[in-house]
């Protein structure tokens, strides 16, 4: 095997600091919902005096901490890399890098730094922190879907297809492990696995949208309700307001319209045809 088959391509490099920032995000729910975000005595960047963590809360926000560090470094590589490819994935690379020194500052905020900033342990500061990594996480995926615009072995149509079907697989996943049903209670577990099937969730529909491009546009139309649903439903899933019975109804509301709207959106692509054509390369492409 030719050692250039080994070298990682920025399609890849890209693709894997998105999905390592959604775990991030999903750890960084588990690591709130267990309290550890106040342990290592309220302080940042050092952890109860010292660089070590001391108790297990300690060391659940030092692990936090840590791998959000390493993320970084991904976030940065792949900007840099970015301004070597062009195009617009140089924008959206650009931009998580830009969101990053913000969201480490709110970070810091939302376990208050050495104690000195009061309230930041606070709804305002989780829900401005998690906005933030929404927002960096976006970036990136947009990022690996520019990286991959007109590489497939598939249509446009198929992929579109794949990631709706795969939407549809995953919102049930999201309804089950939310405050909705709360069939397995609201535990930091099942915080943390709302999070990750809601995020890649959200993914499925933004990669769906992009797909369907201006080849259809009412399709594309259509998934953009869906990605303000679940992007709601997402927030709502958190300890951003008091979940009330009200707020619990208007939370099952937006899943069912979700569902509507994913629903519509699969039957509009089973309906279209298969535009795909062979590019120069010998792919099969519709973008």
């Amino acid at each position: 095997m030719d050692r250039a088959d080994l070298r990682p391509s920025f399609r890849g490099f890209a693709a894997f600091t998105t999905a390592l920032t959604g775990l991030l995000v999903a750890l960084g729910v588990y690591t709130a919902a267990t309290g550890s975000g106040l342990a290592c005595s309220a302080q940042w960047p050092l952890c109860s005096g010292g660089v070590l963590p001391q108790t297990l809360p300690d060391f659940v926000e030092w692990f936090h901490r840590l791998v959000a560090m390493v993320v970084g470094f991904f976030i940065l590589g792949t900007a840099l890399w970015s301004w070597r490819v062009g195009g617009r994935a140089k924008l959206t690379a650009t931009l998580a890098l830009v969101l990053l020194p913000l969201q480490v500052s709110i970070g810091a905020v939302t376990v208050t730094l050495s104690g000195l900033i009061p309230g930041g342990y606070s709804p305002p500061t989780q829900a401005a922190h998690l906005l933030a990594a929404l927002s960096i996480f976006t970036s990136l995926l947009l990022t690996t879907l520019f990286a991959s615009d007109g590489d497939y072995a598939s249509s446009s149509l198929r992929r579109t297809r794949l990631a709706l079907f795969t939407a549809g697989g995953l919102l049930p996943i999201s309804l089950l492990t939310s405050r909705v049903p709360l069939l397995f209670g609201y535990t930091p577990a099942a915080q943390a696995a709302f999070v990750l099937s809601s995020l890649a969730l959200f993914a499925a529909l933004v990669a769906a949208a992009f797909w369907a491009g201006r080849s259809m546009p009412r399709l594309r139309t259509t998934l953009v309700p869906a990605l303000v649903l679940v992007f709601a439903h997402l927030l709502l899933g958190r300890d951003l307001l008091i979940y009330s019975p009200t707020v619990r109804v208007a939370n099952a509301a937006i899943v069912v319209l979700a569902a509507a709207v994913v629903g519509l959106a699969t039957w509009f692509a089973l309906r279209g045809e298969d535009e795909g054509t062979v590019s120069e390369s010998g792919f099969v492409g519709g973008d």
